[in-house]
């Protein structure tokens, strides 16, 4: 961990540390649970797909509901106990046996990572001064990124393992992680909730100028699937690379993230740079996704030089696009009820994540050069609309803070 991933002392410092615990413990979850469901409890692959898209689908759902009821109730309580729920969930993976308990497990373990992601940006908003959350969102993912690799390491000594034993001690070291993430989170200030004007029903869902803004926000986090799916394939498929640049790419990724994203986001301040960030991101992602394509039929060692230099420019696009969405998701959300509109923009995590391997797959494995340039032309044309949504949504904002007839509908 570096100085860099670190912020201040204090309830930012705790954040960064109950997202260190829990990271560590899901990068070994990660890497070791695909293999775990399918050699040692027996799963078909595609039984094990069928019941991940069930649990994300409901995760994807109940984000919201979650997310108002930290609102509600409080963010730090509603936070501590979704982290109970996620450590309990993962503890059940050790006992399934088949399919029909996976099926509830899965959907139990993704409702709880839902609420909680909605619930820790809600006590972060309750905590951090509204200048300074982008930059600890920052610092967050920094924290994130670092944590996955050193679980990865460890899911990757459990796999040299390959016995049943290995596997369920990665399974007990993620419970435990989000036992101890529950219990840095309980070192918090307790942040009180704040009352609404408008609490009846999910007004998240009805507020169209910001659910105009998570759904664009979704067509750019497509990306999310492109290093850990369709580059691999696409490597090994479609250019002359070696399968170990797959490796690489990783490590350079995450290396970025964990060294430069802090800087990345120091300039995102308000909704005017917000939406300049995001534009720039769409631009960078537009041109990465121009030398991926590039790297189709290209000799070895320039297959190679091409492919570093994309994933370079991709990392970079994703370090922009998150600073951006961030400062917009906060900026946007009425006071008092970050929680429900958190759950509602973390949703898009959850549908890209589901429906972007099925969709990118075909497109850039499958289409090669015409779909890359496709997927750079819908993100950059996402990054555009971005701007007038958001200035859609503030609009919205203004008029109810002063207490006018809604300008927009």
């Amino acid at each position: 961990m570096t100085s860099r991933a670190l912020p201040p002392a204090g309830p930012q410092r705790v954040l960064a540390l109950a997202q260190l615990s829990n990271s560590v413990g899901d990068g070994a979850f990660y890497t070791t649970s695909a293999l775990y469901f399918t050699q040692v409890v027996g799963l078909a692959p595609a039984r094990v797909g069928l019941g991940l898209t069930v649990g994300w689908a409901v995760g994807s759902l109940v984000g919201v509901p979650l997310g108002r009821l930290a609102d509600r109730r409080g963010p730090r309580g509603t936070a501590v106990l979704l982290a109970l729920a996620t450590g309990l969930a993962v503890a059940s993976f050790t006992v399934v046996r088949g399919f029909v308990p996976f099926v509830p497990a899965v959907c139990a373990y993704a409702a709880a990572q839902s609420g909680l992601a909605a619930a820790r940006q809600a006590l972060l908003a309750g905590l951090v001064p509204a200048g300074e959350r982008t930059g600890l969102l920052a610092h967050l993912q920094s924290t994130l990124n670092a944590g996955l690799a050193v679980g990865a390491g460890l899911g990757g000594l459990a796999l040299h393992a390959g016995t049943r034993t290995a596997y369920l001690a990665v399974f007990t070291l993620d419970a435990l992680s989000f036992l101890v993430c529950a219990g840095l989170l309980l070192r918090l200030p307790a942040v009180t909730p704040v009352p609404s004007r408008r609490q009846a029903g999910l007004g998240a869902l009805r507020d169209r100028p910001y659910a105009l803004v998570a759904l664009l926000n979704t067509v750019l986090l497509l990306r999310l699937p492109l290093l850990s799916l369709v580059l691999p394939l696409w490597i090994t498929r479609r250019t002359d690379a070696p399968a170990w640049l797959v490796s690489a790419l990783f490590v350079l990724n995450t290396g970025a993230v964990v060294l430069f994203q802090v800087r990345a986001a120091r300039g995102v301040t308000g909704l005017a740079t917000a939406t300049r960030a995001v534009r720039r991101a769409g631009w960078v992602m537009l041109a990465a996704c121009v030398v991926f394509a590039w790297s189709a039929g290209a000799s070895l060692w320039v297959a190679v030089g091409v492919l570093l230099l994309g994933s370079v420019l991709q990392v970079v696009a994703e370090m922009g696009q998150s600073a951006g969405s961030w400062q917009l998701s906060f900026d946007l959300a009425p006071e008092g009820r970050v929680g429900e509109y958190q759950g509602l923009f973390g949703t898009g995590v959850t549908v890209a994540r589901t429906l972007g391997p099925l969709l990118l797959t075909t497109l850039l494995v499958e289409w090669g050069t015409p779909g890359w340039l496709l997927l750079g032309g819908v993100m950059l044309a996402a990054s555009y609309a971005m701007g007038p949504a958001a200035r859609r949504a503030a609009g919205r904002r203004s008029a109810e803070r002063v207490g006018q007839p809604e300008l927009v509908q």
